[in-house]
């Protein structure tokens, strides 16, 4: 019996544009075909076959259309030729999974990547594969399922349509991250390639397939190819040496897809914005001592301060101060290209070689920089101080400053300290550092969260060599900027919520019963106890720090604290910041690096309707974007945190085969992980090298016991270790016991295990 889609297709004329000539007169025009073959008897027309692709809605393969046609064995041979025939003449392309497609369109189902969120919640995607040479590549209205459920990144299978001049796709389901792409670096051996990935997670190696044209010892990026178990790698970018200064932030950006360029346009309108006057309806206040403390590396200048005593009576013994930031909502305007690369990106990156910036160069080094001397756009927060460091009011101007410097951290602190003169230091710093004092005694008396763990710093030579790594220095002067910041960030969320304006709020929500139930364990390791009944505030573990002293476990335990904390994001429902122990907060200090504090800046600009550049967006659109530039910004710190790994194991990579300090960091049941005193990195110690014994984990007390030696290896315990192996590559560090024999270098009391132990290993294997 005939299929019945047969007779649907079999009539269908269809014009195929590029390949249509007319003939005759104009009144009656005579289409005919060039460049085509006639078909065998039995086959549908080149025409039939495009309605049908056109048409259908399942992709459409060599089998669909045979079946579609009720063609025989022996058509379904000239099918396939026919096919080939058509793609090789232009009119079709063929799609993976052997669907086909009209040329320059796109198959009926295929996999897109999302590439935009607009303001009015529509999602946009781009197909993840396109060859269509000379034809741009199309985008796609992705309707939803759920709304607010696609990310920009995610990946779905999709369902496409024409409608209205444009495509729409319909998504069918959301599939995984792509995981074809691999950074790696090529090796060769006994004339074969392999790759190895730059992940220090991923020990596995691939053969290569296809180098193109990259060499052993390349930086590459590859993607997979075949089917398990036989996995192989196509290089399809060539990056260059990975051991070359400067590679390993560029290792960071290929891998967590950083966007690292951007568009044409945007660079096009960055140049134009940046030349438009100031404007002459803000407030002046080129005549106060304004100064920015910012580190001595600094690429980019946010803000700037200013106090005075306040010369109000309603206010005795209180203070005047002035945060004022770049004005970035000025130059970057909602829908603007400029808006858009900044939104795709959500903040700037920082690695101890370069920044990937979220607006471009011209405006985020230069006319949106607070620099000295020159006269520049600012939004300031006028604050009044009462003399025990409250906030008695506060109000939002745009303005005109004129820096009387940009000052470093260091010397700031050195001018206070009398050990450095500085023509500023009576004028500007010393009020400043008065004011703090209020400020500070008010942070006191809320008690946030004191964790003070050490920052590592990366000090590069002028050609990207590692000169050193070390701990950076935590000075007054920091713990002075950041409270200043602190009062402006509180100020500008209870402005809006007094317009009853939305307010894009960083939140940092209490620790989880799962969590504190951890943390309870670990701490009773150490006989410290822990209530779990009580109300848990930030004070609650600053008294635990204050009971430890100076103990040896100090680090360990403030560490451990840190883990059970939540993790902070973006959100337009308030839930407060536990952390720093406030009501209302909100991000709205630094608008050149993230794109949260631009949202502030405009909610405040169009709520107190301060000129152009305002926007008040809703709920839904709040409520996305928050929860993607919470996305970015963790994208930013993985990729920062990998590359100072990358940097130290290339520092330490000097001094491999050396013993060194270290202290334990984590236990497992394969091992621990320790890092290197000083200058950090977390190294594995397997425990197959911890000798002959047997080892029992024990997760609550975070330990590894010698059941015959009744050695301990737990969490926070000192000891040397023999560098065994440092790759730069992957960052990843691995150590060895400086005898040889297994023995912990220093006897350690045995603690009481709490409950069954997890394994028990000998050599590392389970006994």
């Amino acid at each position: 019996m005939a299929n019945p889609l047969h007779h649907r297709f079999a009539a269908v004329p269809l014009p195929v544009p590029g390949r249509i000539s007319f003939g005759g007169d104009a009144a009656s025009p005579t289409p005919y075909l060039h460049l085509m073959k006639k078909p065998q008897p039995g086959l549908p027309t080149r025409e039939q076959i495009l309605a049908f692709i056109e048409q259908s809605d399942q992709p459409a393969g060599k089998r669909e259309i045979a079946r579609a046609f009720g063609l025989s064995a022996q058509e379904k041979i000239g099918l396939k030729a026919l096919l080939k025939d058509m793609a090789d003449e232009g009119l079709i392309d063929s799609a993976p999974g052997r669907a086909f497609h009209k040329m320059g369109g796109l198959p009926k189902v295929t996999v897109l990547r999302v590439v935009d969120v607009d303001d009015g919640g529509n999602v946009w995607g781009q197909p993840e594969r396109w060859e269509a040479d000379g034809v741009p590549i199309p985008r796609l209205r992705i309707r939803e399922r759920k709304r607010g459920s696609l990310g920009i990144g995610q990946r779905v299978l999709a369902r496409t349509e024409e409608a209205g001049g444009g495509w729409i796709a319909h998504v069918m389901k959301t599939i995984a991250p792509a995981s074809e792409q691999v950074l790696g670096v090529l090796r060769e051996e006994a004339g074969r390639f392999w790759l190895t990935s730059v992940d220090k997670k991923d020990r596995r190696e691939m053969m290569v397939s296809d180098t193109g044209g990259a060499e052993a010892g390349d930086l590459v990026l590859a993607e997979k190819a075949g089917r398990p178990p036989r996995i192989t790698a196509k290089v399809v970018e060539r990056l260059g040496d990975p051991f070359a200064p400067r590679s390993f932030s560029l290792i960071a950006i290929h891998k967590f897809e950083i966007p690292d360029r951007f568009q044409p346009e945007t660079l096009e309108e960055a140049e134009r914005v940046a030349r438009q006057p100031l404007g002459d309806d803000r407030e002046d206040l080129r005549d106060l001592p304004i100064v920015a403390i910012d580190p001595v590396d600094a690429r980019d200048h946010d803000d700037a301060v200013w106090a005075a005593p306040d010369d109000d009576p309603a206010n005795p013994e209180g203070w005047r101060a002035i945060v004022a930031i770049a004005d970035v909502s000025f130059y970057v305007r909602p829908g603007s290209a400029i808006d858009k690369d900044a939104r795709r990106r959500g903040n700037s990156v920082y690695f101890p070689d370069r920044v990937v910036p979220m607006l471009p160069e011209i405006l985020s080094a230069d006319v949106c920089s607070l620099k000295e001397g020159e006269d520049r756009a600012a939004l300031a927060c006028h604050l009044q101080v009462t003399k025990d460091g409250k906030l008695k009011g506060f109000r939002f101007t745009r303005a005109v400053v004129r820096l009387a410097a940009n000052i470093a951290y260091e010397d700031a602190q050195a001018a206070i300290d009398g050990e450095l003169s500085h023509p500023l230091t009576e004028t500007a710093l010393r009020p400043l550092w008065d004011c703090w004092a209020a400020l500070a005694k008010a942070r006191d008396d809320r008690e946030p969260l004191d964790l003070d763990l050490p920052e590592r710093r990366v000090v590069l030579d002028q050609n990207g060599r590692i000169l050193s790594v070390a701990p950076r220095a935590r000075l007054d002067a920091h713990r002075l900027i950041e409270d200043y910041m602190i009062a402006a960030n509180v100020a500008a969320a209870k402005a809006l919520e007094a317009k009853k304006a939305p307010v894009m709020y960083r939140v940092h929500e209490v620790p989880s019963r799962t969590k504190l139930v951890a943390l309870k364990e670990y701490l009773e390791t150490f006989d410290i106890p822990f209530a779990m009944g009580q109300v848990i505030r930030p004070a609650t573990f600053n008294r635990i720090i204050d009971k430890i002293g100076d103990a040896d476990f100090k680090p360990q335990v403030m560490e451990q604290i840190l883990r059970s904390q939540t993790q902070a994001y973006y959100a337009p429902v308030n839930q407060g910041h536990f952390g720093l122990s406030l009501g209302s907060y909100a991000h709205f200090t630094s608008p050149i690096r993230r794109y949260a504090d631009l949202v502030v800046h405009r909610a405040l600009v169009g709520a107190y309707k301060l000129g152009d550049g305002g926007l008040l967006p809703e709920g839904e659109e709040m409520e996305r974007l928050g929860t993607s530039i919470s996305q970015y910004e963790r994208r930013a710190m993985e990729a920062e945190r990998e590359t100072i790994d990358r940097y130290v194991a290339a520092y330490l990579s000097e001094h491999v085969g050396q013993v060194v300090e270290t202290r334990i960091t984590g236990v497992t049941n394969f091992g621990f992980f320790a890092t290197v005193d000083g200058v950090g990195g977390d190294g594995l110690m397997p425990i197959r090298d911890l000798g002959g014994d047997y080892f029992h984990y024990d997760e609550s007390s975070q330990q590894l016991l010698g059941e015959k030696s009744r050695e301990i290896y737990k969490l926070g315990q000192r000891l040397p270790l023999r560098l065994a192996e440092a790759n730069p590559v992957s960052g990843a560090l691995r150590f060895e016991l400086p005898d040889g024999k297994g023995a912990a270098p220093e006897p350690r009391r045995v603690l009481k295990r709490r409950g069954r132990p997890a394994n028990i290993r000998h050599n590392g294997k389970r006994r």
